[in-house]
């Protein structure tokens, strides 16, 4: 992200930063973080009981009154409806700037941004790039209340990143434009779908896309050890003439502009509700030749300007309602297993997730570091001309 004036901020256009508006933004520095009677700091506690408990967070989070969000789309796993719920329950206003931006885009507003008012208090972000925060420092160690039902191996131990909310790369597909739809990476080497084929933004900046080629690494002889053969893949579906180049989201899918699209089931399987009263068929497959799984993540800057607000955000995507409501939107929820024993689970909003079997596997930190070195070295020259 480039810098600009300081009382200057980008906000996305049409695609993951193909264009950009310059609004005026407040300017200043960050508000001062608020203290308990007892001294406890918001910006420093590393749970709502290191802070007096939850009521105090809900206190102090209400006083600052704001939240500053980035990149969440609102038909991105329902997150329109967990702002709306969250503003309702606490009174809180979500400002969620560039809701197209990417992962990549998410940790540059943390690091050009330090000690302004309207850098990131949370991200929403690939697993790859949540390393990629940790590793420079940028994350805020918090543990929600539901910390310890988080999986093992999908949290950071000091809680300075979380899986929220996860999901399969599938293929979606406008069955009144697409003859037959694929159901496998094979089939989208086929002739008949010339110009088709999509994805959510570049891999090199985009979690989404980054998955898609990760899978057809797994597909194509690869494995979490070298994501190469994806690379690839892509490059045989470009000199196809295949590879449609458009980021592919809901606009372009409605449209008819990406009929074909890689992309995580639960954007797929959202599109294919909302279309229906339109007349588009949207038909969503999780690949017959190679599942790939993965999780977003959750962070707090570890100098957010609304600090209370930035945990209280966390306690509530972790909440029962705020599980469920991810749920809702075709994601599978982090918390899902320990809901499912508890009884606490949208049982009918489980029932609606695309058909998959098997259990994932999840890449190390090291694999998906020498993942994100490989692409970033070969992507643009096999999708290139």
């Amino acid at each position: 992200m480039t810098s600009l004036s300081p009382c200057l901020r980008l906000v996305g256009a049409a695609a993951w930063l193909t264009g950009a508006a310059l609004i005026l933004s407040g300017c200043g520095a960050a508000p001062t973080t608020q203290t308990t009677s007892g001294g406890k700091s918001a910006a420093t506690a590393t749970s709502a009981a290191d802070f007096g408990g939850m009521s105090a967070l809900i206190t102090a989070a209400k006083k600052e009154g704001m939240l500053n969000a980035i990149a969440l789309p609102r038909d991105w796993a329902n997150y329109g409806a967990l702002i709306e719920e969250f503003t309702k329950k606490y009174g809180i206003k979500v400002n969620d700037e560039n809701p197209e931006g990417t992962s990549q885009d998410e940790i540059n507003a943390i690091t050009s941004r330090q000690g302004q008012e309207r850098a990131p208090d949370v991200v929403d972000i690939g697993s790859s790039f949540a390393l990629q925060g940790q590793q420079q420092g940028l994350f805020a160690p918090y543990k929600v209340a539901e910390f310890a039902k988080i999986p093992a191996g999908q949290a950071a131990p000091d809680g300075t990143w979380y899986n929220d909310y996860g999901g399969y790369i599938s293929i979606g597909c406008n069955a009144k434009k697409v003859a037959t739809c694929p159901k496998s990476f094979a089939d989208l080497l086929r002739p008949e779908y010339k110009g088709m084929v999509a994805l959510n933004g570049d891999p090199t900046q985009a979690g989404a896309a980054f998955a898609a080629v990760y899978a057809a690494a797994l597909v194509n002889g690869g494995s979490f050890d070298t994501i190469q053969p994806g690379i690839g893949f892509f490059s045989k579906l470009k000199k196809a003439g295949n590879f449609n180049p458009v980021q592919a989201k809901q606009t372009t899918v409605e449209s008819g502009e990406t009929p074909i699209t890689i992309d995580w089931d639960y954007l797929n399987a959202g599109y294919t509700d909302e279309f229906k009263a339109k007349g588009i068929d949207w038909q969503v497959n999780i690949p017959s030749d190679g599942k790939y799984a993965n999780y977003y993540n959750q962070a707090i800057n570890k100098n957010a300007p609304h600090p209370a607000a930035a945990r209280l955000w966390e306690e509530y995507l972790y909440s029962t309602e705020g599980q469920n409501l991810f749920l809702r939107g075709y994601a599978h929820p982090v918390l899902m297993s320990a809901m499912e024993q508890a009884d606490s689970l949208d049982k009918a909003a489980a029932a609606k997730l695309p058909a998959v079997n098997g259990t994932p596997s999840f890449p190390s930190q090291a694999q998906l570091d020498k993942a994100k070195q490989m692409l970033g070295q070969g992507w643009e020259q096999a999708v290139a001309g």
